[in-house]
């Protein structure tokens, strides 16, 4: 295989019903594009191994569609018709590293050979539960894997007070990591189906957007630090002050 790609989607209560449906849709529509299409039979192999989880708290890690070799259209049309089969049903808290984790024990136990072994990962949050999220990027890109980020700059959920307003910035800082990563920051859902497309052309090609700078599994060269640990702050904020209030 030219990749094995772990999609890795966000369905924290942050998001709307309606945020959601946008989200399983858009990610149908980009897998089964012509262009990524074509991305997969320009590679060396001409073939990928792509499947499809969702996630929200540190134990909730969904499988949407299994472990498949797409090689061609009608590959690519059979995966979105899985994404669309299901429903999503929204979870409390956002546990970014418990994704990564299940992200990369996943590809650990792929059967496949893989030049590159990548984790999408979208979210509209930070980090709020379990480990600290840069302990398990650092453990995923050590591994060898890569990791890049679709952060949703959006507002719908029940939960957007835990949401902060540079989570391209978070993700950048915090969550990416590996040779060629990147982020696609989406600041309007209508920009959704495009962003994802574009991103899986990039991942499958292990190419890097001449705009958005390499990152590396530390924070140096950025200036000043950024704090990772912003999300797990806010819902100790949010906690204490409903205890207060009660």
């Amino acid at each position: 295989m030219d990749v094995a790609l772990v999609l890795a989607v966000d369905v924290s209560r942050s998001m709307s019903p309606e945020e959601l449906l946008i989200q399983r849709k858009g990610y149908a529509a980009a897998v089964s594009s012509p262009d990524v299409v074509r991305a997969i039979e320009l590679g060396a192999y001409g073939r990928i191994a792509m499947m499809m989880f969702e996630w929200a708290n540190d134990g909730h890690a969904r499988e949407i569609v299994a472990w498949s070799v797409i090689e061609n259209q009608a590959d690519a049309f059979g995966f979105a018709e899985k994404i669309l089969a299901d429903t999503t049903y929204g979870q409390r808290r956002t546990s970014i590293s418990g994704a990564i984790r299940h992200a990369a024990s996943l590809l650990k136990e792929a059967d496949y050979s893989a030049d590159r072994r990548v984790i999408d990962i979208s979210g509209d949050g930070p980090n709020n539960q379990g480990t600290p999220v840069t302990l398990a990027r650092d453990a995923a890109v050590e591994s060898g894997l890569v990791i890049n980020g679709l952060p949703l700059m959006t507002r719908g959920g029940v939960g957007y007070q835990f949401n902060i307003p540079d989570l391209d910035e978070y993700y950048r800082r915090c969550v990416i990591g590996g040779p060629a990563s990147f982020v696609i920051p989406v600041n309007d859902w209508a920009q959704f189906p495009e962003a994802v497309r574009r991103k899986l052309i990039l991942e499958i090609g292990g190419l890097t957007p001449p705009e958005v700078p390499r990152i590396i599994p530390a924070q140096i060269t950025f200036g000043e630090p950024y704090d990772c640990l912003v999300g797990e702050k806010i819902w100790r904020k949010m906690r204490d002050q409903y205890f207060w209030d009660q």
